[in-house]
This record gives C-alpha cells, sequence and structure tokens, in this order.
C-alpha cells in the first residue's frame, strides 16, 4: 500500500519553512511554484512543492533575484539535486573560512597560554581573517568617495531604479554582498582558479545580485566598474575597502569562464555587440 501523501496550507507551509504566506503568493505570481487546489479551491502545498520552494529559497539565499531564479530553475536547475550541489559549495566555502579563522584564533590563544607574544603580521593576519564585519567602513567614509561618483555615473533615474528594486526584493544586499565578498577573498587566497567550477558558481551569484539591481542592463553593470575603479585611486578608500582592484579583476575573469561554459546567458545587449 503507497504511503499517504500529505499536504499543507499555505500558512502552515511558511511557518515551516521561515517564510511568510505573502512570500508564497509572490512565489506562485512568479512562476516558481504551482500550489495544488483542493475540491473548494483552496492552496494546499505538497512534497512536490516543498522542495520546488526549497529550490527557490537556496537560491535567494545565494543573493540571485526571483527573475534569474525563474529562468533557472526552467533550465539547468530544473532538478533538485543541481541546487543542492550549488547550496553545498556555498555553504562549504563559508565553513573553510569559518575554519581558518578558528585554526587562526586557537594558535593565538595557545601562543599567548605559553607565554608568547604576537608579531605585527601575526595580528595583522588575525584581523583580516577573523573581523572583516567589524572593519567595514562607516557610511561617512562610503559617502565621502562615492557620492561623488554616483553623481557623475548614475542618472536620477538609474538611482530611482536602483532603489526600487532593493525595496521590491525587500533586501538591501549588505549582508549578501559581504559573504560574496568573502567567499571571493578566500578562493583569490587560495589561488584558485577563475574557471574553478567554485570560482563560476560564485560568479553566478554575483552576477544574480547585480542583476537584482541593475535590471540585466549591461550598461549599468559598466557604470559600477568603471566607479568602483575610479573609487580605488584613493589610497584611504582602497586601503579600508572590504573590495579591492584584484578580486574586482578575478571576480571578472570568473564571470567571464562561466559565461563562456555556457553557465549564464549574456544580457542581450551584450550579445547583439
Amino acid at each position: 500500500m503507497a504511503p499517504l501523501i500529505r499536504f499543507l496550507s499555505p500558512s502552515e507551509t511558511a511557518r515551516r519553512l521561515g517564510v511568510s504566506v505573502k512570500a508564497l503568493r509572490v512565489y506562485e505570481a512568479q512562476g516558481l511554484v504551482e500550489p495544488v487546489r483542493t475540491e473548494n479551491g483552496w492552496r494546499a502545498y505538497g512534497p512536490e512543492q516543498v522542495a520546488r520552494l526549497h529550490q527557490v529559497l537556496a537560491l535567494k539565499r545565494l543573493g540571485l533575484p526571483l527573475r534569474m531564479i525563474g529562468e533557472l530553475l526552467a533550465g539547468r536547475f530544473k532538478a533538485l539535486d543541481a541546487v543542492l550541489e550549488v547550496q553545498e559549495r556555498a555553504l562549504s566555502s563559508r565553513k573553510a573560512e569559518a575554519e581558518r579563522g578558528l585554526a587562526l584564533l586557537a594558535s593565538a590563544r595557545r601562543r599567548l597560554a605559553e607565554g608568547e607574544t604576537l608579531s605585527m603580521d601575526d595580528l595583522t593576519e588575525l584581523t583580516r581573517e577573523t573581523t572583516m564585519t567589524d572593519n567595514r567602513m562607516d557610511a561617512a567614509e562610503y559617502n565621502r568617495v562615492f557620492g561623488p561618483l554616483r553623481t557623475k555615473y548614475f542618472t536620477d533615474e538609474d538611482e530611482a531604479r536602483w532603489r526600487q528594486a532593493a525595496a521590491e526584493e525587500g533586501d538591501a544586499g549588505g549582508e549578501v554582498w559581504e559573504a560574496l565578498i568573502g567567499e571571493g577573498k578566500a578562493m583569490l587566497a587560495e589561488g584558485l582558479d577563475p574557471d574553478a567550477p567554485e570560482a563560476m558558481a560564485l560568479a553566478l551569484r554575483w552576477m544574480g545580485l547585480m542583476q537584482r539591481y541593475s535590471g540585466g542592463d549591461p550598461l549599468i553593470h559598466a557604470k559600477v566598474e568603471a566607479m568602483w575603479k575610479e573609487a580605488f585611486r584613493d589610497p584611504q578608500f582602497r586601503e579600508r575597502s572590504p573590495f579591492s582592484p584584484e578580486l574586482m579583476d578575478w571576480v571578472g575573469a570568473a564571470i567571464r569562464a562561466a559565461y563562456a561554459a555556457g553557465k549564464m546567458a549574456y544580457p542581450a545587449a551584450e550579445a547583439a555587440r
């Protein structure tokens, strides 16, 4: 006798997955998940729908906009395992970064307990590897550099679209960017080639987050790159920035490798060039 398939109501599904019922409606409206309907017309979610929601939420957590998630789930990420593979790589990268930090802290504490002192190199490495969040530049420093550059590179319409996209997603993306930059730094420090699978997976998430705010407009992408390159000319900014020219070049190479491997589609404006 086949086991009975259990279906959950929208409220129970939302509670179990840690999302809102409104979010479920948004995903449905975007064509990302299709709940079944009871005889009375009520929405219900079974194993197939919950598996699909896992795919949606996993990709969203990786920084991808809903529009790109829909495209990916219709293509190479249609199978659940493909999403689980990308999710596993991302978590493994974060785990490796955390383990490196914990090892450094344990070593430093052991040496101090044995009466040793930490050298300047030890201290700077410890700070760089374990205090990224606390070492972010403050808003005043950020605005000192980027305020004039935003005016130089972006129109009022660009800024309005950027703010609207952030509001629609309900996430300013700060934590996601911080995680991506941290993972990129770790991969760069390890000497990972930009065309490695892990690097291209990060590139996919990077471009997904960019497209969340740019609407996929390659001109906006070019403006952002030019703005950052000019910002790096400021020595004070370059010293304190969580991003670096070297990381920018490495990520750019990973993005090009992902395009060449067919893991990302070129924006229409770029494909027409």
